[in-house]
């Protein structure tokens, strides 16, 4: 088996480190492949960079079967690049992350690390996105245990083309695994408004999440929030069906 990792954190992000380590040991991985970007890319969503050429730096694990590569770009360029120039052949697998911090809900549409997952979906490889839910934990170990787990089903999951797996894995001992829709995330209070030393105004974006379906059972936010491993199958056809076909009575 062959498995490509990647991440929006960087190549020598902690939570990268974790899960090559752990998928090293799989028996059934036989190549196992690292491309990721050189510097942090955290929520630059599906950005691929073409006004500029993209550089990749050979990486040295020490380890027999695993290779690797720092690319100057984001998280789906470097799968994209892997999948097309440097990999000998097509992976069989896509894995991105753990990234530090969730994916949750409306996430997704903004986060580098699933993103990199995307990419592998768009070029025909099953893949999924793992991430830690806290910014501050560095224990890494129970998602990469859980990664590794979720690797060996795959193959019996027979994941259906254009479905990609988003994993969301507590800090410390979790409370069991949910397999759950995307919740309803959005921030507030993103903007802070500055001046600068020259008095000129300047705004900084951060935000704090506002959790509009903490409470709602059937989704990632609200089993997350309880403690559980999220699994959510994400599609990247983003048509709605209902609505297309109640407009296409119109006439036009």
């Amino acid at each position: 088996m062959r498995v490509l990792l990647s991440n929006d954190d960087g190549y020598l992000a902690a939570g990268l480190k974790a899960l090559r380590e752990e998928l090293a040991r799989l028996p059934l991985i036989d190549e196992l492949y690292v491309v990721a970007p050189d510097r942090e890319r955290s929520a630059v969503g599906h950005g691929i960079t073409m006004h500029r050429p993209l550089r990749a730096r050979p990486l040295d694990f020490g380890a027999e079967k695993t290779r690797g590569w720092a690319v100057d770009g984001t998280p789906a360029d470097c799968v994209k690049l892997a999948i097309e120039e440097l990999l000998p052949d097509v992976p069989d697998l896509v894995v991105s992350g753990i990234n530090q911090g969730a994916n949750l809900g409306t996430d997704v549409i903004y986060s580098g690390t699933v993103s990199a997952a995307v990419e592998g979906v768009i070029n025909g490889v099953p893949a999924m996105a793992i991430s830690l839910t806290d910014f501050h934990s560095r224990d890494f170990s129970q998602a990469a245990r859980f990664a590794a787990r979720l690797v060996g089903q795959l193959a019996d999951l027979d994941l259906p083309p254009g479905v990609l797996l988003n994993v969301n894995v507590p800090p410390g001992q979790p409370a069991g695994v949910q397999v759950v829709r995307l919740g309803w995330r959005r921030y507030v209070n993103i903007f802070d408004r500055r001046t600068d030393p020259r008095g000129r105004e300047y705004f900084w974006m951060a935000g704090e999440p506002l959790e509009v379906d903490e409470n709602t059972p059937d989704t990632d936010v609200c089993a997350n929030r309880l403690g559980y491993i999220t699994i959510t199958p994400v599609k990247i056809d983003l048509t709605d069906y209902q609505f297309m076909e109640k407009i296409a009575r119109r006439q036009w």
